[in-house]
């Protein structure tokens, strides 16, 4: 399991960065996927680009690859708990998925008192805040601690280039971005699918500190999962079996996701204003590693690389997909 250092230093020369396909729809970008959409289906290509601070700040090696067939593997085991987008897997880094109209909220789901954005529930607890998204925090608790129970602290869904903003269940309701019906029924189906993180987590020895859903509507009416769901990016992962050592010896959590890169840019001085400095060939591989680790632990799995040029082997298999 793992992964050779020489081959990730060799491909950090060979992300991908960007695409712009033809034949498939019209193209949408985003931080770090691109979507062309035709008729009722979207193609998502997943890039290696990382953002931190809602701003790209570089690429990871491989990263697509593996945030790909992990969410495929997540949609695939939680089917019974909720409806998803995934149609079909044609590259190691695409995935047609059916078109959903995206519900302007993101769902995040808390069961730590952790981060390190300006907008995380650890950086509104330092500043003495004790009621975060609408839900109160009581008085003593400490910086990656176990909140009383997992808290749904739903934010705005930013324009691409803008930040997420932190709100709550009644601001959303009465400012018109989600009606009450559809937020309780959003309600219930990121709990199920956190406590399934949750448990799968744990028994891989990992703890699922917190994580966001993006929910869209089908064409149905219905509520579908739509993006990804608990890879590294859109989750925080920490290994069960050193979590109790790292709180009583006062440092962070051994973790296996982008927040090791969020550190290392904090480190900087950087926060997500101006230009990001540029990451390291040791930053980009440790973070690769990571994301391998986590794909892997999660599924008991070992990750297997393409190394093939990205575009022209996502061009070919979508030529054979169609």
């Amino acid at each position: 399991m793992g992964i050779d250092v020489q081959l990730l230093r060799e491909l950090c020369d060979r992300t991908l960065e960007s695409t712009h396909l033809e034949g498939i729809g019209e193209r949408h970008p985003g931080k770090v996927r691109e979507s062309y959409v035709q008729g009722g289906t979207r193609t998502i290509v997943v890039s290696d680009r990382v953002s931190c601070f809602d701003v790209i700040v570089g690429t990871i090696p491989l990263k697509g690859q593996i945030l790909n067939q992990l969410a495929a593997f997540w949609f695939d085991t939680t089917r019974d708990l909720a409806r998803n987008h995934l149609l079909e897997v044609p590259d190691p880094s695409v995935s047609i998925v059916e078109e959903c109209e995206l519900l302007p909220v993101e769902f995040v789901y808390r069961g730590y008192l952790t981060g390190s954005t300006k907008t995380s529930i650890w950086t509104a607890y330092e500043r003495g805040d004790r009621t975060y998204c609408g839900h109160p925090l009581p008085d003593g608790m400490h910086r990656h601690e176990k909140l009383p129970e997992p808290l749904l602290t739903p934010t705005t869904k930013a324009e691409l280039g803008a930040h997420d903003e932190v709100s709550s269940k009644s601001e959303l309701i009465a400012n018109g971005a989600i009606t009450e019906e559809r937020y309780a029924e959003a309600e219930e189906i990121t709990a199920r699918l956190f406590d399934a993180g949750t448990r799968r987590a744990e028994e891989r020895g990992l703890i699922l500190v917190d994580t966001k859903y993006e929910l869209g509507i089908g064409s149905d009416g219905q509520i579908v999962v739509i993006d990804e769901i608990h890879t590294p990016d859109s989750s925080r992962y920490w290994y069960l079996d050193r979590y109790e050592q790292a709180m009583s010896e006062g440092r962070n959590p051994d973790a296996l996701d982008k927040e090791y890169v969020r550190l290392w840019l904090g480190d900087q001085g950087y926060k997500g204003e101006g230009v990001p400095p540029e990451l390291p060939a040791d930053v980009r591989c440790e973070a690769a590693r990571r994301y391998i680790n986590a794909f892997e632990q999660i599924t008991d799995r070992t990750f297997e690389p393409n190394i093939e040029e990205p575009l022209e082997r996502i061009q070919r298999n979508l030529k054979n997909a169609n």
